[in-house]
């Protein structure tokens, strides 16, 4: 009977995972790198990257390391110029690229991407974001595949601002 007990033992369990956090399909994200500002996000599951809306982008070289400067192009933002280092560049397809009936090959659009800290709801989390102008869009940060990884979220389309201001 021991040896039974002791074989069982040896017998790999299923680890369970912890539950990831349900938040709604629109959210309230703080940006503690760019004057602690608050932007509403649309959360998307169909998008791998997060974008956020920057106006005035320019790269540039310092010490030997690609860099960016940018304003936000959002409607209450200041005139504040942004610095960040280029973390890579990252080409992006737009959906009409993705047509397979068009016989014209569009080059994807290349954007400089950046790791911004982000606070959603009480969590911190280091992002990669790229940068494009929104300012046509309702909301001037979406939150991609890659950032839900990243804060361990599962979205509930049906729901929205379910965490509240951020308080990291």
């Amino acid at each position: 009977m021991k040896s039974m007990l002791a074989l069982l033992s040896l017998v790999a369990l299923p680890v369970l995972a912890a539950e990831p956090t349900l938040y709604g399909r629109y959210e309230y994200i703080a940006l503690p790198e760019i004057g602690g500002e608050v932007l509403k996000a649309k959360m998307d599951t169909g998008a791998l990257t997060a974008s956020l809306s920057a106006k005035d982008i320019e790269t540039f070289t310092r010490d030997g390391d690609d860099w960016v400067r940018f304003r936000l192009a959002t409607k209450d933002a200041s005139n504040k110029i942004y610095e960040h280092k280029v973390a890579r560049i990252s080409k992006i397809k737009t959906r009409s690229e993705e047509d397979e009936d068009d016989d014209e090959k569009i080059a994807p659009s290349k954007r400089p991407v950046v790791e911004l800290e982000m606070c959603l709801g009480n969590v911190k989390r280091t992002v990669e974001v790229n940068l494009t102008d929104r300012s046509s869009f309702n909301y001037p940060l979406l939150i991609g595949a890659k950032a839900l990884r990243e804060f361990d979220a599962a979205i509930n389309p049906a729901r929205r601002f379910t965490a509240d201001k951020p308080d990291c």
